[in-house]
């Protein structure tokens, strides 16, 4: 690519162009337009549906369900980031984004996959303190602290992605620069830079890494410590009782870490550039779908409150003493 070409005066404008998933034929697009659409609209009634049966349902005002309404309300955020617009390629061929709509896309998109990694470190926490603990749950998981815990988590993550966005933001391109992916990924669009993508693709990977295996280790570390103190009730329906209450989250965790092997291994591999594109794609829907088909189906709670919320009149949702 000569760099003649590429936009390095200041008055000009740079116009993404979102080559979507180059090999797929147009005959598909519609399929695929109403996959992502059926996807999409399951995420928005799903975690809607545990925000409000968590806020209306006195007996969900607990930590653990306070963290739930954040990863639910972080679905939302994160699908919509990126989902609307992939709807709008494969239905109308609507490939263009402005460079200020590019750029507040990626970051909105990875900050908000940064903070559901850290609200999942909160949730092992909590569940650290209520297993292994319980006698200072009370004390240490206070209405106070939880606020702490998740307002750390939302802030950090909304911090630590800026440096990437501002530095590539800074980057050369062509008027109407071609990125190959279905929406503005921090690395589809520093490869379809002029400059020299070098630091930027190593300060991506940097900070993917913190994000990734950080609070994967931290959740590992919760856990190891749960399991240890598991193993010393002596009664099997105690340990089978706390393994319970952690068994939603632990379904989480293992969604969220598998679809981003998966796009990891679709980045790494010698794999044609749509299973690349295709790998990115899965992580920003797999989780959002299953995090609140885990929840409904695993924790009884939830699914009497929400049981209650669509049949206020049926005499068995009542909640018992």
């Amino acid at each position: 690519m000569e760099t003649i070409a590429c936009n390095e005066s200041e008055g000009s404008w740079t116009i993404f162009y979102l080559m979507g998933i180059p090999s797929l034929p147009k005959s598909l697009f519609l399929p695929i337009f109403f996959i992502f659409l059926l996807l999409y609209l399951l995420i928005l009634v799903g975690n809607t549906l545990i925000l409000v049966a968590v806020v209306t349902e006195p007996n969900l005002h607990k930590p653990m369900y306070f963290f739930l309404i954040n990863l639910s309300a972080l679905d939302i955020l994160f699908t919509t980031t990126t989902v609307p617009k992939m709807l709008s390629l494969f239905l109308h061929g609507d490939h263009y984004l402005s460079f200020s709509a590019c750029f507040l896309q990626m970051y909105l998109f990875h900050s908000f996959s940064c903070s559901e990694a850290f609200i999942l470190v909160v949730m092992a926490y909590d569940r650290y303190v209520a297993i292994c603990r319980p006698l200072h749950y009370p004390v240490l998981m206070t209405p106070q602290t939880n606020a702490a815990l998740a307002a750390s988590a939302w802030l950090t993550a909304l911090l630590l992605p800026i440096p990437a966005v501002v530095q590539t933001s800074h980057m050369t391109f062509e008027n109407i620069a071609h990125i190959y992916h279905c929406f503005c990924d921090h690395l589809a669009v520093v490869q379809a830079s002029c400059s020299d993508t070098t630091p930027q693709t190593f300060m991506g990977f940097c900070i993917a890494m913190v994000v990734s295996f950080l609070p994967l280790l931290l959740v590992l570390l919760s856990y190891a410590h749960i399991l240890a103190s598991v193993l010393r009730i002596s009664s099997r329906e105690g340990r089978s009782k706390a393994f319970s209450t952690c068994s939603s989250h632990l379904l989480v965790v293992g969604t969220y870490y598998s679809s981003i092997a998966i796009a990891y291994v679709a980045y790494r591999a010698d794999l044609p550039l749509d299973f690349h594109i295709m790998g990115n794609v899965v992580y920003a829907i797999l989780t959002p779908v299953l995090n609140p088909l885990i929840y409904t189906l695993r924790n009884k709670d939830v699914k009497t409150a929400i049981a209650k919320m669509a049949c206020p009149w049926n005499p068995n949702n009542s909640a018992k003493p």
